[in-house]
């Protein structure tokens, strides 16, 4: 039976986790006190910075994990010119796998996160596109998460999981919201025998495609007790085909991600509250 670990997308917000006038700087610290593992977001907004990533070793214990969120310039949610600087695709790459280096050698890097946009559809132009991408991202395990149902769909659902399998890509399984082309199926398949990771978006379909606003907004759900039992065994299920199972909880309202994280890591403890 593989492991199970349980933490969030993100550690800086979670409203009323963090003991009042704890500095920012220290949040990671606390956070790492509470969950084994974390998504770091950041550095899908902005192209990381080695210094960070050697801040945040040096501020957690040796056996906290990082899954660490591609740039988007990598995944296509912008387009070159967007980028602010005449760089070469193949640098954006260079550079941010150069940022990971201090949680390379220390041995905490689990992944690089590929979440593709809702206009990567399943065609042959972008299977090629991730073979880029498994290229550039070479000796790193990449996690691939699709944001269009065309490549789940009956017709192309087969194909994709041999692909990612093939090519040793990570299958993201996302849990969201079931409206329209821009979300995918439930599909809780392991492409890779090292590594299985869920991200739980909750299934507050009334804002899945909020334009503006926040992505607390966007992602207002909080899973119900019942509804956590079933990720919990689904969980269990994962880590008998894998070695290391990441549960991670994205829908960062307020504190539901990490009160989410604490009730369904109490249950696979089974301690069966929080």
């Amino acid at each position: 039976m593989g492991e199970i670990l349980v933490g969030t997308c993100a550690w800086t917000d979670h409203e009323n986790f963090y003991p009042e006038g704890l500095p920012p700087a220290r949040r990671i610290s606390y956070y790492a006190q509470h969950f084994p593992l974390v998504e770091v977001d950041s550095t899908f907004y902005h192209m990381p910075a080695e210094r960070n990533f050697a801040l945040w070793v040096e501020r957690t214990p040796p056996a906290f994990r990082f899954d660490v969120k591609a740039y988007r310039a990598m995944t296509k949610h912008e387009r070159r010119e967007e980028r602010g600087a005449d760089l070469p695709l193949d640098q954006v790459f260079e550079r941010f796998v150069s940022a990971l280096r201090p949680v390379r050698e220390s041995g905490r890097l689990r992944a690089v996160l590929l979440q593709f946009p809702p206009w990567f559809v399943c065609r042959e132009a972008h299977f090629d596109y991730l073979l880029y991408c498994r290229r550039m991202l070479d000796g790193l395990t990449a996690a691939v998460e699709f944001r269009h149902r065309s490549w789940f769909r009956e017709e192309n659902r087969a194909r994709t999981l041999r692909f990612l399998e093939a090519h040793g890509f990570v299958h993201m399984i996302a849990d969201e919201p079931q409206v329209g082309d821009g979300c995918v199926p439930l599909v809780p398949a392991v492409t890779h025998p090292d590594l299985a990771i869920v991200r739980l978006h909750g299934r507050n379909a009334e804002t899945w495609y909020l334009k503006g606003g926040t992505s607390g907004e966007r992602f207002r759900y909080r899973y119900s007790p019942q509804e956590l039992e079933e990720w919990a065994r689904t969980a269990e299920r994962l880590a008998s085909q894998a070695r290391e199972v990441h549960v991670l909880f994205n829908n960062n309202y307020g504190d539901y991600a990490v009160t989410n994280a604490r009730e369904l890591k109490a249950l696979l403890l089974g301690d069966g509250g929080v």
